[in-house]
């Protein structure tokens, strides 16, 4: 394979994916050496720790999760970046947010930046979906369990956006208050989300 047949292959394979990994250009047949070759020309950019994606690619919501998720494999999108994810918001926090466990080991990456959030048990695996980003698997928590985190942390993000964010997810669930009601009392906040869906009732 020529050197332009290569470029060429790595490039398109990049365009097509969006942000694509190391590993799946070495599996495609793009060496290590050939990837620095094409980081040094300008052709491709460093979006992350093994992310590669083409110059000029707006860092959107969906790169930005999806590089995260790559760097912080047991992470779950949650709080700011969870009602970013689920239209919940009108926030657009420059950092991604993440649920990790207490003792998970933490990438020392900068890129994209973090804010990490410690949970333990039901709090960090309950409420969790799965969705693939730019061929990255990317975990979430649900709209429902979002909301409630975001009363759970209030101090951290402040009761405005708690509230924004449950009158946005009445507003595209109507019928869905009871599911957060469950993840209310698993976090605990029952009490205070209480008032505040007694006004939206």
């Amino acid at each position: 394979m020529t050197t332009d047949t290569t470029t060429e292959k790595a490039l398109l394979l990049v365009k097509k994916a969006g942000l694509a990994r190391s590993q799946d250009l070495e599996k495609a047949g793009i060496t290590r050496t050939q990837i620095t070759r094409l980081l040094a020309r300008g052709l491709i950019e460093r979006a992350g720790r093994g992310l590669y994606k083409l110059p000029g690619t707006a860092e959107s919501d969906r790169l930005a999760f999806a590089a995260a998720a790559h760097r912080v494999p047991g992470g779950v999108l949650c709080l700011l970046s969870a009602l970013r994810f689920h239209g919940l918001t009108t926030q657009n926090p420059h950092e991604v947010w993440m649920a990790i466990e207490n003792k998970a080991w933490r990438s020392r990456a900068k890129n994209p930046p973090l804010q990490l959030i410690y949970l333990t048990g039901p709090a960090l695996h309950e409420g969790v979906e799965e969705h693939e980003i730019e061929g990255v698997k990317v975990r979430v928590f649900c709209a429902a369990k979002t909301v409630a985190d975001c009363f759970k942390f209030r101090n951290k993000i402040g009761i405005a956006i708690a509230v924004e964010a449950l009158r946005d997810y009445r507003l595209v669930h109507p019928k869905g208050l009871d599911v957060v009601w469950r993840f209310a009392e698993l976090n605990r906040v029952a009490r205070v989300l209480q008032p505040y869906l007694e006004s939206l009732r």
